[in-house]
């Protein structure tokens, strides 16, 4: 099938008060969401990219050798920033988060509007700034890795567009590279510019490829400047993120149950009726077609279909919508305003917890920070971790070694202690259980919190809980109980 790359080249770059003026709002919506939605704590993957963040900028412990998870640095240093700038916090990394996604929205317009004029632009917006705000698509975690990786994807796209020449082809690729450093999921937007590339010119992939390299070479020059290990990088980055116990280790009915209820039972359905109208009148393969495409593989790959993840397909997604509601404005002779308004009651997303929240700013019970013991063993909620962190904060000397068993990520941030292990969060592929055993056998720390809610005996495996269980009735005495934790000290 022919791709259709063919542009509408006007060349008027300027962009109208209304476009500010929609994303000002989709702006403030996207804060009033982040800030409002999380019970004012860090969320889990945020607590873990902001301990390995500060075990870096604070203590001068590199990422994955002083904290483990599948992410790539640049998460980790900005998190490390916040941390450096404010502490723990969990503000800062979403402001950043939210700039980057409202850049996003704005070049993205600017991709459409180059191609079907200002109110395809307006449409793109809409498109995609409400459905950024979605739950299914992770509205409220704008901190997170897709953030970054999309925008520099957008942006990719938006330079590789618009300026037809061996400068913007090599740009558009290095920040692709800079994407594809985020995440590695930006390779399919990388394919998706590439196939383009070479059907008009072969010359054109390689210099676009060029810029891609550029960046990935300059990312590992940098972590090996600043200590980080290459291997390490692949390892955790890359190849630890499948097999068992990965992050990906999923039932494929576990996988199909998911991608339905994603695809079929969720907010996303909004947009199939523009998709398939847009299929219907374009009937050919073109270059958004072929991003969308390229989008769902990457995720048939992941296989996990999380929230976040969905992000990856909304850019193409968005263009493909506008592009159909343009074309039947401009052939019907509709109410582009009609429409406008159409899209906004459609998208806009139907959250209340906002508000529930700022009643709580407003009187001043957002960190109730009490302390009480409980009999009732169930997982603690998130602003309860925040509290137990503290609490051992408070009860520890600053350079006494904690470790959380389980998924305690939020607890081990928030008491701003080092663990005695690299793997601070269970993993639990063959080479983190390993490396688990080997750390505690050889740094015993002064605390040991251990779960006592069923998701603990559930989701941690057997020979992990013996073993951590062996080392506290050698070397350790229970303190207290509180919080659904039994909390052990050093003999």
């Amino acid at each position: 099938m022919k791709i259709d790359y063919t542009l509408n080249t006007q060349k008027d770059k300027s962009y109208s008060s209304t476009a500010l003026k929609l994303i000002l709002i989709l702006t403030i919506l996207q804060l009033t969401i982040t800030l409002l939605t999380t019970g004012f704590v860090l969320s889990f993957d945020e607590a873990m990219w902001h301990y390995i963040g500060r075990n870096w900028f604070r203590n001068h412990l590199v990422p994955y050798s002083g904290g483990v998870d599948n992410k790539s640095p640049l998460i980790f240093a900005i998190f490390g920033l916040s941390d450096r700038l404010f502490g723990v916090n969990y503000w800062f990394p979403r402001i950043i988060g939210t700039v980057c996604s409202s850049t996003g929205i704005f070049y993205l317009y600017k991709i459409a509007r180059y191609i079907a004029g200002e109110r395809a632009g307006l449409l793109t917006i809409s498109f995609y700034g409400l459905s950024l705000l979605w739950i299914v698509t992770g509205g409220r975690y704008v901190s997170f890795t897709e953030t970054f990786d999309v925008l520099f994807v957008i942006l990719a796209f938006y330079v590789y567009l618009t300026e037809e020449n061996n400068r913007g082809l090599f740009i558009s690729g290095a920040l692709a590279g800079i994407a594809l450093g985020f995440r590695l999921s930006a390779v399919f937007g990388i394919i998706t510019l590439s196939w383009v590339a070479v059907k008009k010119n072969p010359v054109h992939v390689l210099v676009f490829w060029t810029g891609v390299l550029f960046s990935v070479l300059m990312l590992i020059f940098v972590c090996f400047v600043v200590g980080i290990k290459t291997k390490g990088l692949f390892i955790n980055g890359f190849l630890d993120n499948f097999g068992s116990g990965s992050t990906t280790d999923h039932a494929f009915t576990w996988k199909l149950e998911t991608f339905v209820n994603k695809f079929f039972y969720s907010e996303l359905l909004s947009f199939y009726p523009f998709l398939a109208g847009y299929i219907f009148i374009k009937r050919k393969l073109d270059l958004y077609i072929l991003w969308l495409i390229l989008e769902l593989v990457g995720l048939m790959v992941i296989g996990t279909f999380g929230a976040l993840h969905l992000k990856e397909l909304l850019p193409p997604l968005s263009l493909i919508s506008a592009f159909f509601c343009e074309h039947i404005i401009a052939s019907y002779n509709l109410s582009s305003k009609k429409m406008l308004l159409g899209v906004w009651i459609l998208f806009l997303p139907k959250l209340i917890e906002p508000f529930a929240n700022l009643k709580k700013v407003l009187t001043g019970k957002i960190d109730n920070l009490e302390i009480r013991k409980t009999n009732q063993f169930t997982i603690p909620d998130e602003a309860t971790r925040k509290r137990l962190g503290i609490w051992v904060k408070t009860h520890t000397h600053v350079k006494d070694k904690v470790f959380i068993a389980g998924f305690g990520a939020q607890i081990q941030v928030y008491s701003e202690r080092v663990s005695p292990t690299i793997y601070f969060n269970a993993t639990q592929t063959k080479l983190a259980k390993q490396t688990l055993f080997n750390d505690l056998n050889r740094h015993k720390p002064y605390m040991i919190l251990i779960p006592l809610f069923p998701d603990y005996q559930n989701l941690v495996s057997a020979d992990i809980r013996n073993y951590i269980d062996n080392v506290i009735s050698h070397n350790y005495q229970l303190q207290t109980q509180l919080y659904s934790y039994n909390i052990y000290c050093l003999r």
